[in-house]
This record gives structure tokens, C-alpha cells and sequence, in this order.
């Protein structure tokens, strides 16, 4: 990426820069919500391995893993020109609560809602195109 023409400012003019306040709190929902996240994959990978019985059940552990490591990859990026979408992901998907984003202020409280409802919008678009379903 290369540098804002203008020294000081930040390089995504649509993305407002984070305080260093803000990227706290967003750190420790962020880290809170990776951990239930991981602490779920060992929970069901531990019972995937009591369940295995013939040595081919070790590549389905693998597939397994190999695809949870992918969709937290995907979903858990903390670049601050991500923050709003990645914590409206994570509303959205109720990895993480408003009760948790408590503390940032009301307009970066009102982008990651925002966010969250648009995904929401989508999500639900994309189940009724599925099913064949008029909305």
C-alpha cells in the first residue's frame, strides 16, 4: 500500500481512524470472541476424535480442521480499516454482543449496527433465493 499523499492522514479517506481507546475496546471484543470461537473448535474436534474408529476418519477430523481454520482466517481480521466490518460480522453473526462494544462511542456503535444489518438483509436474501422463496 502506498502512503497517503498527505502525511498524517489516514489512507482510507471513507474508513475514520480509530482512537487508541477505541481500538482497545474493539481489541478485547475482537480477542473475546476468537476464543469462544476456537474453544467451540476444540470442543467438537475433541468429540470428532472420540468418535474415530478406522484411521480414514482421521482426514474427515482433517477436513474438519482445515475448513474452521479458513472461516476464522476469513472472518477474524483486525486491520483498523476492517474494525467496522469485521464487528459487524461478528454482531451479526452473535459471536459478540452490544452489550460487549459497550464503551465505544454512539457513532462507531451506529456503523458496526449498521453493518451488522446490512449482512443481516443479505443473509436473509440469500436464503430466500436458496429456497425459491418470494420476500
Amino acid at each position: 500500500m502506498t502512503p497517503p499523499a498527505t502525511p498524517g492522514t489516514y489512507p482510507y479517506p471513507n474508513e475514520p481512524t480509530w482512537s487508541r481507546s477505541e481500538k482497545a475496546i474493539a481489541r478485547t471484543v475482537f480477542d473475546a470472541a476468537l476464543k469462544r470461537d476456537l474453544l467451540e473448535v476444540i470442543q467438537e474436534t475433541k468429540q470428532i476424535a472420540n468418535q474415530m474408529n478406522s484411521p480414514a476418519d482421521l482426514w474427515v477430523l482433517e477436513r474438519y480442521l482445515t475448513q474452521h481454520r479458513k472461516d476464522i482466517d476469513r472472518k477474524y481480521d483486525f486491520r483498523s480499516s476492517l474494525l467496522t466490518q469485521v464487528l459487524g460480522r461478528l454482531l451479526c453473526d452473535r459471536r459478540v454482543s452490544e452489550q460487549e462494544l459497550r464503551g465505544l462511542p454512539e457513532n462507531r456503535l451506529e456503523a458496526i449496527r449498521s453493518c451488522a444489518k446490512v449482512l443481516s438483509e443479505d443473509a436473509a436474501d440469500l436464503h430466500f433465493e436458496r429456497y425459491g422463496l418470494v420476500s
